[in-house]
Formats: structure tokens, sequence, C-alpha cells
């Protein structure tokens, strides 16, 4: 008789997995979106290599050029941040 391998039981958690079976499924859901971008490779605004990481809450640093910067808490660019720039550029080209 073969023997089969046992499938795990619903989905896979992530980083999430530490809390367990606590605080509901939503709320460690959350907890791994927030965690998969946080931990991301993010491009440096200077030097544009993938090398930007978050040394504290809103605060992101480029491992190769050593730029430090502020942003989000969570990523170094907040949507807003993206709608403002985009705003500015729109503005430049308007005045040339």
């Amino acid at each position: 008789m073969a023997r089969r391998n046992q499938k795990a039981k619903g989905k896979v958690t992530g980083s999430s997995g530490r809390f367990g079976c606590r605080y509901g499924r939503f709320i460690r859901k959350r907890v791994v979106e927030v965690e998969t971008v946080e931990k991301a490779a993010h491009a440096c605004p200077r030097c544009d290599h993938t090398t930007v990481h978050r040394v504290g809450t809103g605060i992101w640093e480029c491992r190769k050029c050593g730029f430090k910067f502020a942003g989000g808490a969570y990523a170094p660019q907040t949507p807003s941040l993206r709608v403002a720039l985009r705003t500015i550029e729109r503005a430049i080209e308007t005045q040339e």
C-alpha cells in the first residue's frame, strides 16, 4: 500500500504564522500584506538600485549609496506621494 503525503489544512500564513490561531484571520492577513511590502526590495530615489531597506518607522536608507530619506511607515513611497509627484511633473510640463 502506497503512502500519501498529508496536505496542509488551510492556507499557509507566511510571516503571521507566529501568531498561531490568535487575533483573527483578517488581521493576520493584513499583517502579512504589510510585512511583504515592508521587506520587499525597493528602488533608491538617488541611485536607482534596489537596495533600500527600512531603518525605523518612516526612515529608509539605501545600502549602496547611503542615502537616507523619510517615507511611509511601511513603504518608501506612499500613494499620496505618488499623486503629488505626478502633479508636480504635470505642472513642470505645462510651464515648458
